[in-house]
């Protein structure tokens, strides 16, 4: 049967890298159709749409979906605040039900890093985070009244479901059991006693079924902590939208920067197709450059694979991208090089 993958290039130096990824998946793995879709700022600005129903009914008969970046340069006033990350990322998140955000955090041997020598030497840093996706702050619970004046009131309301966080939890115990059997919680329960209770108390229960591995509790600013003093503590975390975002992002900073963050988008009932996706934006300050670094993104490529049942196929890819990495610390390439450089090393 053909597998179909729906490439988004997105916008700046999304298509830039996103040209290396599925050429370097395409060698690795032949015969996937890519079919792209043009969104993004400038579909915005051309068409007037974000994401229209016929072309979100078309994605959701694809097998996966890569993504490259998407939005607009800094400071832009073209494009309203939260028209994209609203009308397309989220979106396409929930249209599609992508419980999970999986976000691996790595530090390679030899890439600079702002820990100091103490807390790396000799330290195998290597985790990934368990992002609840389709709830918490993020729903879009909310509103605004009196809006303008002196007297305006704005809130979001966090949901949490029994069913929401079960899931989440339990598909973070399960790659807990193929990495290093440690899980840690990570959340607010002293202060957000609602929504911190009912995550402690489906850790607890689900951990019941799960002996073999071991868990372990942070309040969320404690974790900020440790990501930076102690971050070789961590195997696999989980935690709840907002809090993995900001910690994935935190987690990025720590292990080599954005430019190597891959993440995935995971739909785990296999309804619908996972997004896969590198964690920088669009960076349109040197898009079309060609000096954008692609790795990011062909991680994501390998995370694809994963997903779709081709583990020696993504294997390949993330060894021929540590590899380079080993060989070329502190070299200045093009998009195009790194690219060439990762095939070559594919073996």
């Amino acid at each position: 049967m053909n597998t179909l993958i729906a490439v988004i290039p997105g916008d700046g130096i999304g298509p830039e890298v996103m040209a290396q990824t599925t050429r370097i998946v395409d060698l690795v793995h032949p015969g996937f159709t890519f079919e792209t879709h043009a969104l993004g700022a400038e579909h915005w600005l051309s068409t007037g749409e974000v994401l229209s129903d016929e072309t979100l009914a078309r994605l959701a008969q694809a097998d996966a979906i890569l993504l490259g970046a998407v939005g607009a340069a800094p400071g832009s006033t073209q494009i309203p605040s939260g028209l994209l990350e609203r009308g397309l990322l989220l979106k396409l998140r929930f249209a599609f039900d992508h419980a999970v955000n999986l976000r691996p955090s790595k530090l390679y041997p030899g890439l600079p890093t702002p820990l100091s020598d103490p807390i790396v030497a000799g330290k195998n840093i290597d985790f990934v985070v368990v992002r609840e996706g389709t709830e918490g702050l993020y729903c879009g619970n909310g509103g605004s009244v009196r809006t303008g004046t002196s007297e305006e009131i704005a809130t979001e309301v966090s949901i949490n479901t029994a069913y929401g966080v079960e899931r989440v939890v339990r598909y973070a115990f399960d790659l807990a059991r193929t990495r290093n059997k440690k899980l840690t919680l990570v959340h607010k329960h002293n202060v957000l006693v609602n929504a911190g209770g009912l995550w402690r108390r489906i850790v607890a229960e689900v951990g019941e079924k799960y002996t073999d591995v071991t868990t372990d509790y942070l309040h969320i600013d404690a974790a900020t902590i440790c990501l930076v003093t102690q971050p070789d503590r961590f195997d696999v975390i989980v935690t709840d939208n907002l809090f993995g975002d900001i910690l994935t992002d935190e987690a990025a900073a720590v292990t080599g920067g954005i430019g190597l963050a891959a993440s995935a988008n995971l739909n785990v009932s296999g309804t619908y197709p996972s997004m896969f996706e590198p964690v920088h934006g669009s960076a349109p300050d040197i898009a079309g450059k060609g000096i954008a670094d692609p790795r990011a993104a062909i991680l994501s490529g390998a995370m694809m694979l994963d997903h779709l049942g081709f583990a020696k196929d993504a294997s390949t890819i993330r060894a021929a991208v540590e590899a380079d990495i080993a060989a070329t610390i502190g070299l200045t390439r093009s998009t195009f090089e790194i690219g060439d450089a990762i095939i070559a090393a594919l073996g």
